[in-house]
């Protein structure tokens, strides 16, 4: 099951990757075409950034909807090969339109993967380590983002100028390979081949990946529950009417968008430009950005250990009060401070602490609740529906942030902060404990709770 889920992981390694390089090669790709670059301007700048996200947020929207129809494991295969041709083309982009297009197509990749991934993993997890295993896509998404962000230090600072971005977003195609030919050697699903009426498969893969004593137990679970929607039509809108469904759609996302309403990946797209802000010259801040790569990966470390102590709900909402904490912190920085290195660092530092608790704690609990609360006959497509709002609230931050930052600086920060001290109260009406729960009793639950 380990090895399963390193496998399948490496499409949040390329997501991880795919997103945080750009922090790096933005600055390149704004110097004059002479010079090695586009020639980008702040708007065209959140463009490029963009653009991504906007292919996510279709890709997630769709990539759900095919993974329950084709299968995970196809569906992550063709993926591999999305990443492997938007990076290689964004690479290769002569002019900003090719780059957008090719951003797009990676960003299809990218979100297809985000509403797959964790689901392919959950499905495959036994209920008692699928918290551990889940997050560990989360650890692979900061693993990815770290390896863009030192590899941008690196080939910055040993290649110089030029055309130096080209080579920061041509490594993304190694992982992509290595993602497709590792997918050749994972099992599908087992609950997704029970849903297609494949019974003999299904457990014929559950006596791979579960000891013998429990094969029985949840293939009779999972078989149960496949049953019992046989008689439903396919998963479509108009599940919606269904109240409960309706109610855990719409808090699924919520969720996903409040998640990116934090004004996380505003730091993580845009953590050199902020630290240029504060006075930092071009190489010192994209090396200062390799440690909120490092802290996100401990942080992240951390929450998978803090999950198999402590329920979703108490580490969401403390992860959600650090963050509003933060973001109060670094416009403090901005907004009162004088330049200086000192502020510099300060910023840093409350940067860093933003990291430690969006990734310990709200980024490890978001994914994994995505992927454990909707019911088997219609994951795919409310999973896509969540992630949809996750990368459409992505693009709206990553689109507006750099002229924002522009126009009124720190505060910023300041309009973060209020979003999410919103956040923290909707938190307290609306989010549900899952932990130590099969997802046909997660499932029940919920059934149930509309029943009451």
């Amino acid at each position: 099951m380990r090895v399963i889920t390193v496998i399948a992981t490496f499409g949040g390694l390329l997501f991880g990757y795919d997103t945080g390089v750009i922090s790096g090669a933005l600055p390149f790709m704004a110097l004059s075409a002479e010079r090695g670059g586009l020639g980008l301007t702040p708007l065209t700048e959140g463009i490029v950034a963009s653009s991504l996200v906007a292919g996510a947020a279709f890709g997630a929207l769709y990539g759900g909807r095919l993974s329950d129809r084709y299968g995970r494991k196809r569906a992550i295969l063709g993926l591999a090969v999305l990443f492997f041709i938007g990076a290689l083309g964004t690479a290769l982009a002569p002019d900003l339109v090719v780059m957008v297009l090719f951003r797009v197509l990676l960003g299809l990749a990218v979100g297809g993967a985000s509403a797959t991934v964790p689901v392919f993993i959950a499905e495959l997890a036994p209920a008692a380590h699928r918290g551990r295993l889940v997050t560990q896509n989360e650890l692979m998404i900061v693993t990815g983002q770290l390896l863009a962000y030192t590899s941008n230090a690196v080939i910055a600072k040993t290649m110089g100028e030029g055309g130096v971005w080209r080579w920061m977003l041509a490594l993304a195609t190694i992982p992509a390979v290595l993602l497709w030919i590792g997918m050749l050697f994972v099992p599908e699903s087992p609950r997704w081949l029970a849903s297609r009426g494949r019974f003999d498969d299904a457990a014929r893969t559950l006596g791979l990946i579960r000891d013998p004593e429990a094969v029985e137990p949840e293939f009779a679970e999972i078989k149960r529950r496949v049953m019992a929607d046989a008689e439903e039509p396919r998963a479509s809108w108009g599940d919606l009417r269904t109240p409960w469904v309706r109610r855990l759609v719409i808090f699924g996302f919520a969720l996903a968008t409040l998640t990116q309403l934090t004004g996380v990946n505003s730091i993580m797209y845009f953590a050199p430009t902020i630290l240029l802000d504060t006075g930092l010259g071009t190489q010192a801040a994209l090396t200062a950005t390799i440690a909120n790569g490092v802290v996100a990966v401990l942080a992240v470390s951390t929450g998978m250990w803090l999950l198999g102590r402590y329920g979703r709900r108490p580490m969401l909402l403390t992860g959600q009060i650090g963050v509003t904490a933060s973001l109060v912190l670094i416009a403090f920085c901005f907004l009162v401070l004088p330049e200086s290195a000192a502020r510099s660092y300060l910023v840093l530092a409350s940067m860093l602490t933003f990291l430690l608790f969006m990734q310990g704690c709200v980024a490890t609990v978001f994914w994994l609740m995505l992927s454990e609360i909707f019911p088997l006959r219609l994951r795919g497509f409310a999973m896509g529906m969540a992630v949809f709002g996750t990368w459409t609230a992505n693009f709206v931050v990553t689109l507006a942030f750099p002229p924002l930052i522009a126009a009124v600086g720190g505060a910023t920060f300041l309009l973060f902060a209020a979003v999410n001290t919103v956040t923290i109260f909707y938190y307290l009406r609306t989010v549900p404990e899952t932990r130590g729960r099969s997802m046909e009793a997660i499932e029940a639950h919920f059934r149930g709770q509309s029943a009451a």
